[in-house]
Protein backbone atom coordinates (compact mmCIF):
# COMPACT_ATOMS: atom_id res chain seq x y z
CA UNK A 1 0.00 0.00 0.00
CA UNK A 2 2.70 2.46 0.76
CA UNK A 3 4.77 1.79 -2.52
CA UNK A 4 1.35 2.41 -4.33
CA UNK A 5 1.03 5.43 -2.76
CA UNK A 6 3.90 6.51 -3.18
CA UNK A 7 3.96 5.88 -7.41
CA UNK A 8 0.97 7.77 -7.56
CA UNK A 9 2.36 10.69 -5.58
CA UNK A 10 5.23 10.86 -7.98
CA UNK A 11 2.98 10.44 -10.59
CA UNK A 12 0.64 13.32 -9.59
CA UNK A 13 3.89 15.55 -9.02
CA UNK A 14 5.44 14.72 -12.43
CA UNK A 15 2.39 16.03 -14.90
CA UNK A 16 1.99 19.48 -13.53
CA UNK A 17 6.03 19.62 -13.93
CA UNK A 18 5.51 18.15 -17.67
CA UNK A 19 2.75 20.32 -18.27
CA UNK A 20 5.20 23.35 -16.91
CA UNK A 21 7.83 21.78 -19.42
CA UNK A 22 5.76 22.10 -22.32
CA UNK A 23 4.25 25.62 -21.46
CA UNK A 24 7.81 26.62 -21.51
CA UNK A 25 8.42 25.54 -24.99
CA UNK A 26 5.14 27.20 -25.67
CA UNK A 27 6.53 30.53 -24.29
CA UNK A 28 10.08 29.73 -26.40
CA UNK A 29 8.78 29.17 -30.01
CA UNK A 30 6.45 32.08 -29.47
CA UNK A 31 9.04 33.92 -28.20
CA UNK A 32 7.48 35.56 -25.41
CA UNK A 33 10.52 37.21 -23.89
CA UNK A 34 11.20 39.05 -27.62
CA UNK A 35 7.47 40.51 -27.55
CA UNK A 36 7.82 41.12 -23.78
CA UNK A 37 11.39 43.17 -24.76
CA UNK A 38 8.55 44.68 -27.19
CA UNK A 39 5.97 45.69 -25.02
CA UNK A 40 8.89 47.06 -22.60
CA UNK A 41 10.17 49.41 -25.14
CA UNK A 42 7.01 50.51 -26.35
CA UNK A 43 6.04 51.46 -22.61
CA UNK A 44 9.03 53.81 -22.56
CA UNK A 45 8.26 55.50 -25.52
CA UNK A 46 4.34 56.23 -24.08
CA UNK A 47 6.06 56.91 -20.88
CA UNK A 48 8.01 59.44 -22.54
CA UNK A 49 4.74 61.09 -24.10
CA UNK A 50 3.34 61.13 -20.88
CA UNK A 51 6.04 63.20 -19.64
CA UNK A 52 5.73 65.52 -22.53
CA UNK A 53 2.06 66.13 -22.55
CA UNK A 54 1.17 65.63 -18.74
CA UNK A 55 3.99 67.05 -16.93
CA UNK A 56 5.46 69.39 -19.88
CA UNK A 57 8.52 67.11 -18.96
CA UNK A 58 9.62 67.74 -16.28
CA UNK A 59 9.67 63.89 -15.06
CA UNK A 60 13.29 63.37 -15.31
CA UNK A 61 15.24 60.40 -14.24
CA UNK A 62 13.13 59.71 -11.58
CA UNK A 63 9.51 59.39 -13.69
CA UNK A 64 11.98 57.35 -16.26
CA UNK A 65 13.29 54.79 -13.47
CA UNK A 66 9.05 54.66 -12.29
CA UNK A 67 7.57 53.87 -15.88
CA UNK A 68 10.61 51.33 -16.43
CA UNK A 69 9.29 49.13 -13.63
CA UNK A 70 6.06 49.25 -14.43
CA UNK A 71 6.58 47.94 -17.33
CA UNK A 72 9.19 45.10 -16.43
CA UNK A 73 10.05 42.65 -19.36
CA UNK A 74 9.72 39.98 -16.64
CA UNK A 75 6.52 40.55 -15.70
CA UNK A 76 5.31 40.84 -18.59
CA UNK A 77 6.38 37.28 -19.98
CA UNK A 78 4.67 36.14 -16.64
CA UNK A 79 1.80 38.05 -17.49
CA UNK A 80 1.18 36.27 -20.15
CA UNK A 81 1.83 32.66 -19.43
CA UNK A 82 -0.27 32.94 -16.71
CA UNK A 83 -2.89 34.00 -18.88
CA UNK A 84 -2.02 30.74 -21.61
CA UNK A 85 -1.37 27.88 -18.98
CA UNK A 86 -4.79 27.49 -17.92
CA UNK A 87 -6.21 27.72 -21.89
CA UNK A 88 -4.13 26.08 -23.43
CA UNK A 89 -3.76 22.39 -22.43
CA UNK A 90 -3.07 18.36 -23.55
CA UNK A 91 -3.85 18.35 -27.39
CA UNK A 92 -4.61 22.40 -27.82
CA UNK A 93 -1.37 23.11 -26.57
CA UNK A 94 0.35 20.45 -28.33
CA UNK A 95 -1.06 21.50 -31.71
CA UNK A 96 -0.16 25.18 -30.77
CA UNK A 97 3.45 24.17 -30.11
CA UNK A 98 3.59 22.23 -33.02
CA UNK A 99 2.21 24.67 -35.60
CA UNK A 100 4.54 27.83 -34.37
CA UNK A 101 7.71 25.15 -33.63
CA UNK A 102 7.40 24.52 -37.97
CA UNK A 103 8.94 26.40 -40.23
CA UNK A 104 5.95 28.40 -41.42
CA UNK A 105 5.04 29.32 -37.88
CA UNK A 106 8.54 30.35 -36.61
CA UNK A 107 8.49 32.64 -39.85
CA UNK A 108 5.20 34.06 -38.39
CA UNK A 109 6.44 35.16 -35.16
CA UNK A 110 9.70 36.82 -36.70
CA UNK A 111 7.38 38.44 -39.01
CA UNK A 112 4.63 40.33 -36.19
CA UNK A 113 7.39 40.65 -33.96
CA UNK A 114 9.59 42.29 -36.66
CA UNK A 115 6.22 44.53 -38.13
CA UNK A 116 5.54 45.59 -34.21
CA UNK A 117 9.17 46.78 -33.54
CA UNK A 118 8.52 48.69 -37.16
CA UNK A 119 5.64 50.31 -36.00
CA UNK A 120 6.94 51.82 -33.01
CA UNK A 121 8.39 54.41 -35.86
CA UNK A 122 5.15 56.39 -36.34
CA UNK A 123 6.42 57.21 -39.90
CA UNK A 124 6.48 53.78 -40.48
CA UNK A 125 2.75 53.69 -38.89
CA UNK A 126 1.50 55.97 -40.86
CA UNK A 127 2.51 54.23 -44.26
CA UNK A 128 1.07 51.08 -43.04
CA UNK A 129 -2.12 52.54 -42.83
CA UNK A 130 -2.28 54.28 -45.46
CA UNK A 131 -1.09 50.78 -47.46
CA UNK A 132 -3.89 49.43 -45.70
CA UNK A 133 -6.46 51.82 -46.62
CA UNK A 134 -5.37 51.58 -50.32
CA UNK A 135 -6.05 47.78 -50.03
CA UNK A 136 -9.51 47.96 -48.52
CA UNK A 137 -10.50 49.98 -51.16
CA UNK A 138 -8.33 47.77 -53.81
CA UNK A 139 -11.11 44.97 -52.41
CA UNK A 140 -7.17 43.12 -51.79
CA UNK A 141 -8.41 39.28 -51.87
CA UNK A 142 -5.26 39.12 -49.07
CA UNK A 143 -7.59 40.97 -46.58
CA UNK A 144 -9.93 38.07 -46.92
CA UNK A 145 -7.33 35.68 -44.95
CA UNK A 146 -6.52 38.88 -42.45
CA UNK A 147 -10.19 39.53 -41.47
CA UNK A 148 -10.66 35.77 -40.63
CA UNK A 149 -7.89 35.75 -38.21
CA UNK A 150 -9.64 39.36 -36.98
CA UNK A 151 -12.58 37.55 -36.90
CA UNK A 152 -11.79 34.41 -35.16
CA UNK A 153 -10.06 36.35 -32.18
CA UNK A 154 -12.64 39.14 -32.03
CA UNK A 155 -9.72 41.33 -32.26
CA UNK A 156 -11.11 44.47 -32.76
CA UNK A 157 -13.66 44.64 -29.55
CA UNK A 158 -11.40 42.91 -27.43
CA UNK A 159 -9.22 45.18 -28.25
CA UNK A 160 -11.22 48.11 -27.71
CA UNK A 161 -13.00 46.58 -24.42
CA UNK A 162 -9.20 46.57 -23.43
CA UNK A 163 -7.75 49.68 -24.27
CA UNK A 164 -11.38 51.45 -22.36
CA UNK A 165 -10.54 49.22 -19.39
CA UNK A 166 -6.92 50.61 -18.98
CA UNK A 167 -8.41 54.26 -19.68
CA UNK A 168 -10.70 53.90 -17.49
CA UNK A 169 -8.05 52.38 -14.35
CA UNK A 170 -5.42 55.37 -15.44
CA UNK A 171 -7.95 57.94 -14.89
CA UNK A 172 -9.39 56.58 -11.38
CA UNK A 173 -5.50 56.27 -10.49
CA UNK A 174 -5.11 60.20 -11.27
CA UNK A 175 -8.40 60.93 -8.93
CA UNK A 176 -7.46 58.28 -5.98
CA UNK A 177 -4.43 60.23 -6.36
CA UNK A 178 -6.65 63.73 -6.18
CA UNK A 179 -5.05 65.49 -9.69
CA UNK A 180 -8.84 64.85 -10.49
CA UNK A 181 -12.26 65.12 -8.79
CA UNK A 182 -14.66 62.73 -10.79
CA UNK A 183 -17.20 60.01 -9.60
CA UNK A 184 -17.14 56.81 -10.86
CA UNK A 185 -19.61 57.24 -12.85
CA UNK A 186 -17.84 60.45 -14.75
CA UNK A 187 -15.16 58.57 -15.24
CA UNK A 188 -16.85 55.96 -17.71
CA UNK A 189 -18.92 58.17 -19.11
CA UNK A 190 -15.64 60.06 -19.96
CA UNK A 191 -14.44 56.83 -21.39
CA UNK A 192 -16.96 55.62 -23.12
CA UNK A 193 -17.06 59.08 -24.97
CA UNK A 194 -13.99 57.58 -26.72
CA UNK A 195 -15.06 54.04 -28.00
CA UNK A 196 -15.68 55.28 -31.21
CA UNK A 197 -12.62 56.92 -31.99
CA UNK A 198 -10.52 53.94 -30.48
CA UNK A 199 -12.43 51.19 -32.70
CA UNK A 200 -11.81 52.90 -35.54
CA UNK A 201 -8.18 53.58 -34.70
CA UNK A 202 -8.17 49.88 -33.39
CA UNK A 203 -9.48 48.28 -36.94
CA UNK A 204 -7.15 50.72 -38.55
CA UNK A 205 -4.09 49.57 -36.52
CA UNK A 206 -4.89 45.83 -36.62
CA UNK A 207 -5.38 45.89 -40.57
CA UNK A 208 -2.42 47.43 -41.03
CA UNK A 209 -0.55 45.23 -38.80
CA UNK A 210 -1.46 42.38 -40.42
CA UNK A 211 -0.76 43.53 -43.83
CA UNK A 212 2.53 44.74 -43.22
CA UNK A 213 3.68 41.71 -40.87
CA UNK A 214 2.46 39.08 -43.32
CA UNK A 215 3.41 40.64 -46.67
CA UNK A 216 6.25 38.02 -47.12
CA UNK A 217 3.79 34.97 -46.74
CA UNK A 218 2.53 33.34 -50.02
CA UNK A 219 -1.37 33.38 -50.10
CA UNK A 220 -1.16 29.59 -49.45
CA UNK A 221 0.97 30.61 -45.96
CA UNK A 222 -1.62 32.86 -44.98
CA UNK A 223 -4.37 30.87 -45.29
CA UNK A 224 -2.91 28.27 -43.16
CA UNK A 225 -2.62 30.78 -40.64
CA UNK A 226 -6.06 31.87 -41.09
CA UNK A 227 -6.95 28.10 -40.81
CA UNK A 228 -4.96 27.82 -37.34
CA UNK A 229 -6.63 31.29 -36.01
CA UNK A 230 -9.99 29.70 -36.86
CA UNK A 231 -9.14 26.41 -34.80
CA UNK A 232 -9.91 25.80 -31.14
CA UNK A 233 -5.86 26.00 -30.31
CA UNK A 234 -5.89 28.99 -32.24
CA UNK A 235 -8.55 30.55 -30.38
CA UNK A 236 -7.54 29.18 -27.32
CA UNK A 237 -3.98 30.65 -27.36
CA UNK A 238 -6.34 34.31 -28.16
CA UNK A 239 -8.06 33.84 -25.58
CA UNK A 240 -5.06 33.27 -22.89
CA UNK A 241 -3.17 36.18 -24.50
CA UNK A 242 -5.98 38.14 -23.55
CA UNK A 243 -6.74 36.65 -20.28
CA UNK A 244 -2.90 37.64 -19.69
CA UNK A 245 -3.01 40.65 -21.20
CA UNK A 246 -6.17 42.33 -19.89
CA UNK A 247 -5.21 42.35 -15.80
CA UNK A 248 -1.28 43.53 -16.63
CA UNK A 249 -2.02 46.74 -18.59
CA UNK A 250 -5.07 47.45 -16.28
CA UNK A 251 -2.80 47.26 -13.51
CA UNK A 252 0.08 49.14 -15.51
CA UNK A 253 -2.42 51.83 -16.41
CA UNK A 254 -3.23 52.68 -12.76
CA UNK A 255 0.21 52.77 -11.84
CA UNK A 256 1.04 54.96 -14.32
CA UNK A 257 -1.78 57.11 -13.48
CA UNK A 258 -0.50 56.56 -9.51
CA UNK A 259 2.80 57.69 -10.39
CA UNK A 260 2.12 60.63 -12.38
CA UNK A 261 -0.05 61.84 -9.13
CA UNK A 262 2.38 61.45 -7.11
CA UNK A 263 5.44 63.02 -9.60
CA UNK A 264 2.74 66.32 -10.56
CA UNK A 265 2.15 66.40 -5.98
CA UNK A 266 5.39 66.99 -6.05
CA UNK A 267 6.24 69.46 -8.78
CA UNK A 268 3.84 71.48 -6.66
CA UNK A 269 5.40 71.09 -3.26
Amino acid sequence: MHKLLAALMVLATALPLWAGARHTVLMDVLQIRELSSILHAEGLVFGDTLNREWMEGQGGPAWAGQVTRIYDPERIAESIRTGVEPVLKGDLLEETISFFASDLGGQIVMLENSARRAMADPAIEEHARAEYAKAVNAENPRLEQINRMIEAGDLVNRNVTSALNSNYQFLRALVDGNVYAMSDEEILTDVLAERDAITEDTASWLGAFFMLAYSPLTDEELTAYADFAESPAGKALNNGFFAGFDPLYEDISYALGRAMALNMAAEEL
